[in-house]
């Protein structure tokens, strides 16, 4: 048996680079907006977020795709307090790739065994440094619309600051004052915020920062911080978006499953069987899976993967290492001193595609007590093609019409294609058995045969 991660699929990749090694589409998410200096554009396009989550402390791990050519770009983002230096960190880009390979939807290939055997079956910024006089003159433009700058950081290429405000008519001003434009649907967003006492993060890239340290993508945000609502703000990262958007949501516990408090989260649909074509086209099959049972069911946020760091069956990938898990703000855990295995991580993976109308509010999260494994993994089953002529291999033949019938509607079933298309794809692979040719044997055939 074995088993492929969905490494190309990645629905929120990293950073815009790894995006593109990965093959990944484009998608539309992320917890805050952008704003753009000048008349730059821009969208944000992929998004991937990780909780680590233990009482009232979270550590939040942000990487998104933009689009679009901005000299300079800014990433807001509303946090329950001010934060201070050292709870803000830049994050390793390959360590989320290695836990979105871990958790990925996977697909496993099991072979038939020889029929004639009768053997049982394994069905088994800003973008140069402000100068003093600038901050200065941000921070009184920041009085006259009732902005403060709380906190003001540089940590490797982002400039950062945490600002308050007293409504949001003057937050949006303050940042239109200083170059940027606001996306339209922001404004009353940022007043639902304001109203629970939210500040914000504002993580702007130094360009020229950036440039010298020698980074060809955008890596990883990481804040850590203590509140008692355990939640995702959702409702921001809709002032970028052109339609529906796509997030991809990891949250790592010392308890088990999370799951959204507001909104249904079910499992994702797995362990179905397949066609064997789908094997070189599986992102797109996924892409499609993902897009069909958000459509058929709004509203609904899928688990793909939930199971302890310590283990795994199938792997996809490795299990992170205990520095690999502290590195992404598993706080608890001890380094890994002795090469061991993670312990006390349980990680889940959620899938949310969300629109204004489907998910009105942001999403309130909980950790539960259930470390039940559960995995979206898709089978092929490839049939035997030694010696066939024993004669039970004529009551394989009819088991194999049976089963490419179920996997075509397998297959309709989860992404919408069309059972006919799905039929001509499979006999264009060879993979189809036509029951016409599949002979009808007497009983007493191969009796006495020596």
């Amino acid at each position: 048996m074995r088993t492929l991660p969905l490494r190309h699929l990645a629905p929120a990749a990293v950073t815009a680079a790894l995006i593109l090694a990965l093959g990944a589409p484009p998608s539309h998410a992320f917890c805050g907006f952008y704003v753009a200096r000048g008349d730059a554009k821009l969208l944000n396009k992929a998004s991937q977020v990780l909780l680590v989550r233990d009482a009232d402390r979270t550590v939040l791990t942000m990487a998104s795709d933009f689009q679009g050519e901005p000299t300079e770009f800014a990433m807001v983002v509303p946090v329950p307090t001010v934060l201070r230096k050292e709870q803000i960190h830049v994050g390793d880009p390959l360590v989320l790739a290695h836990l979105d390979a871990f958790t990925a939807p996977r697909l496993v290939e099991y072979f038939d065994p020889d029929p004639c055997l009768r053997a049982e079956r394994n069905a088994i910024g800003f973008a140069q440094d402000a100068a003093p006089s600038a901050l200065k003159s941000m921070a009184r433009e920041g009085k006259k619309s009732g902005v403060t700058i709380e906190a003001r950081y540089t940590i490797g290429e982002y400039d950062i600051l945490i600002l308050s405000a007293k409504e949001s008519v003057g937050l949006e001003r303050w940042l239109v004052e200083n170059g940027y434009r606001v996306p339209p649907m922001a404004s009353k967003v940022l007043a639902i915020y304001l109203k629970q006492g939210m500040k914000f993060f504002v993580a702007k890239v130094n360009v020229k920062e950036h440039a010298r340290l020698g980074f060809t993508s955008l890596r990883p945000i990481q804040m850590a911080f203590e509140s008692p609502k355990f939640m995702l703000p959702l409702r921001l990262g809709m002032a970028n978006s052109d339609g529906k958007q796509e997030m991809v949501v990891y949250a790592i516990t010392r308890g088990g499953r999370v799951e959204t408090v507001n909104y249904r989260t079910v499992k994702a649909a797995s362990d179905l069987d397949i066609p064997l074509f789908v094997r070189d086209k599986f992102g797109e099959f996924y892409r499609d899976v993902a897009s069909h049972q958000a459509e058929s069911q709004p509203g609904v946020v899928f688990t793909e993967y939930a199971w302890n760091m310590s283990w795994c069956d199938p792997c996809a990938a490795d299990p992170l290492s205990r520095d690999e898990l502290r590195s992404l703000g598993v706080f608890w855990l001890g380094s890994d001193v002795n090469g061991g295995g993670a312990q006390e991580a349980f990680v889940t993976r959620l899938r949310v595609t969300y629109d204004a109308q489907n998910f009105p509010e942001d999403l309130a999260l909980q950790v539960t007590a259930d470390q039940s494994n559960f995995q979206a993994r898709y089978v092929m089953r490839h049939p035997w093609k030694g010696d066939t002529s024993c004669p039970g291999y004529r009551a394989y033949q009819k088991s194999l019409v049976e089963r490419q019938e179920q996997q075509a509607r397998n297959l309709a079933s989860l992404t919408g294609w069309k059972y006919d298309r799905i039929v001509a794809r499979m006999k264009a692979n060879n993979e189809w058995v036509d029951p016409a040719s599949i002979t009808t044997a007497n009983w007493w055939d191969g009796l006495w045969k020596n």
